[in-house]
């Protein structure tokens, strides 16, 4: 059996649903279609994501809510119209949201989980209802009753392991497609919880390791991966095959076609992934497997990230001091703060988080408390830095890499901040200013791939 995931653009309009059944129908095999919400239709268009989070700040502030609910109930009704469905449909739709508006909102991240959890829910109810019409024997599954069950706060959500077992119960064996609405899940206690970004993908790959499945789709609205980002990079090299390691290194660092933690249930699975164009399905797509053979160019892909900041601690002799660098961590994480990188020296240490993570508050006490406790010397944090990341199996065989890597850098003029080279030696990363980012990419892409004719 296949799992196939379809993105926010894929289910944006009733012309592009279309497409999702008659890719359905192309393959007897495709029995579980894991949905997203509705996304953009056209450059200034707003995700009915967006449209929810908007509904619900309103709600918590008090505010009129029809407005902002009639946008929402705008575009559903739109794509029930525009595939000839009853709008029976959609008066479900506004019984559901009208229901979730009247929960109580003691706990704001909980009431916002639920309101952005509608977009996938009730996509998902308005696409087995298409099916159903056009002939196709469907059935939506609610991810509550089917068992998804995730973790409770304060943590972040994950699929608890008992999920897998009670899918594999509730999904085997079926003749229908069922479909089934992604991002969300629910703990032991009955409360709703949302994924982190790129939700829907996690619940397919969640959905894919229950059920052992030959393959996982990921379909979206391009041919393929590549390996670098295009927006940035004029038509850049399609990646025709990745590894699961290789994917998530670039995942990481700012891939947006394939969220990271998405991988991680098929990846234990060992379960094909293949990257498809709901457009244009008929491409092959990026497979992403197990382990492939090198090909003689060692880099796979370059990403870059920005957002990162800095703190920078310096003492004499630190590294003859036993506990210094746990101490550190540890005032990091009683402030909830996981750090991504701790490049060091003989009298200084640097450590690199995500800036979303820092308010000037914590910042403060951070300081304070390195100085104090630590008796560090100096302490200060430095904001605005991209992660650059050089990914490819072949690395580990490729003699003097790093200094094509860093020379091609030296040619923008720009200066390298850390650099870090992974123990598994796929990766190989270079913190930067961000406002080197795309010059550095675009050097970065001469070096490996301008090159090279395969």
């Amino acid at each position: 059996m296949i799992v196939s995931k379809f993105g926010g653009t894929s289910v944006a309009s009733a012309e592009q649903i279309k497409k999702v059944a008659e890719i359905v129908k192309a393959n007897s095999k495709r029995k579980y279609v894991v949905v997203s919400a509705p996304g953009k239709r056209f450059e200034q268009d707003k995700k009915v994501t967006d449209l929810l989070i908007n509904l619900g700040n309103a709600a918590l502030h008090g505010e009129n809510v029809e407005p902002c609910l009639d946008a929402v109930l705008d575009r559903y009704k739109e794509i029930a119209l525009g595939l000839d469905l009853d709008l029976l449909i959609c008066d479900v739709i506004e019984e559901d949201l009208r229901s979730r508006l009247s929960m109580k909102q003691e706990n704001h991240s909980l009431f916002m989980d639920s309101l952005k959890a509608s977009g996938e829910d009730n996509n998902a109810k308005l696409i087995s209802t298409y099916f159903t019409s056009i002939g196709i024997p469907a059935r939506y599954m609610c991810p509550k009753s089917a068992g998804l069950l995730i973790n409770d706060l304060p943590e972040r959500a994950m699929a608890l392991p008992e999920a897998y077992k009670n899918l594999h119960t509730s999904l085997k064996n079926t003749s229908e497609v069922i479909v089934f609405p992604g991002f969300f899940g629910y703990t032991k206690k009955g409360l709703l919880r949302t994924f982190d970004r790129g939700g829907s993908d996690i619940t397919g790959s969640i959905l894919a390791a229950s059920i052992q499945a030959e393959l996982y789709e990921n379909f979206t609205d391009v041919d393929s991966v590549f390996c670098a980002n295009p927006k940035v990079v004029n038509c850049p090299v399609e990646i025709e095959e990745i590894t699961y390691r290789e994917m998530r290194e670039l995942s990481y660092a700012g891939f947006s076609v394939f969220h990271d933690e998405a991988l991680m249930p098929v990846y234990k699975a060992k379960i094909p992934v293949c990257i498809k164009n709901t457009n244009n399905p008929s491409a092959p797509g990026t497979k992403i497997v197990s382990s492939r053979k090198v090909n003689r160019r060692p880099i796979t892909g370059i990403s870059a990230d920005s957002g990162f900041s800095i703190l920078y601690v310096s003492k004499y002799l630190m590294n003859r001091e036993i506990g210094f660098g746990r101490k550190l961590l540890q005032i990091l994480e009683e402030e909830h703060i996981s750090y991504e990188h701790t490049p060091s020296g003989l009298d200084d240490i640097s450590v690199i988080f995500r800036s979303h993570q820092l308010t000037p508050e914590k910042e403060d006490r951070i300081v304070k408390r390195v100085k104090e406790e630590l008796h560090a010397e100096d302490a200060h944090f430095r904001h605005e830095f991209s992660m650059i990341v050089v990914v490819g199996e072949g690395m580990n065989n490729s003699t003097g890499l790093a200094a094509r890597a860093a020379t091609a850098i030296a040619r923008t003029g720009a200066n390298i901040e850390m650099i870090n080279q992974g123990s598994s030696e796929v990766s190989l990363s270079f913190g930067v200013h961000q406002s080197n980012e795309n010059k550095i990419l675009r050097e970065l892409y001469q070096e490996f791939f301008a090159p090279v004719t395969i």
